[in-house]
């Protein structure tokens, strides 16, 4: 496997207590994230945008292992355990923002 860089979940965290790290996140059109990895359970919560896709790596241990392209719905959110190893990549025409609340207990 080659070499990778790993980068942090999000773009910045708003907010973070001993339960919860809150962090942003946003893809321009056509643009895929850096490699990052999943330790703890989190829920996402899709704000705005059209298309996105997961690009799941080989060593990903999260329940989503496939890559998989979805429509964006404002307000939906996807609780997802810990251990995904992936890429996000923003395939729709509109920026893409979600927000990643991490559970640390």
């Amino acid at each position: 496997m080659e070499e990778r860089e790993f980068i942090d979940i999000g773009d910045s965290i708003l907010f973070e207590d001993d339960r919860v790290r809150i962090w942003d996140y946003r893809l321009a059109p056509g643009e895929t994230g850096g490699y990052h990895r999943h330790d703890l359970d989190y829920l996402l919560v899709q704000i705005s945008g059209d298309r996105v896709a997961a690009v799941p790596e080989p060593d990903s241990e999260g329940e989503y292992n496939e890559y998989v392209e979805a429509d964006v719905i404002p307000g939906q959110v996807f609780p997802i355990k810990r251990g995904g190893v992936e890429r996000a990549r923003n395939i729709g025409e509109k920026e893409y923002f979600e927000i990643i609340i991490e559970l640390k207990s």
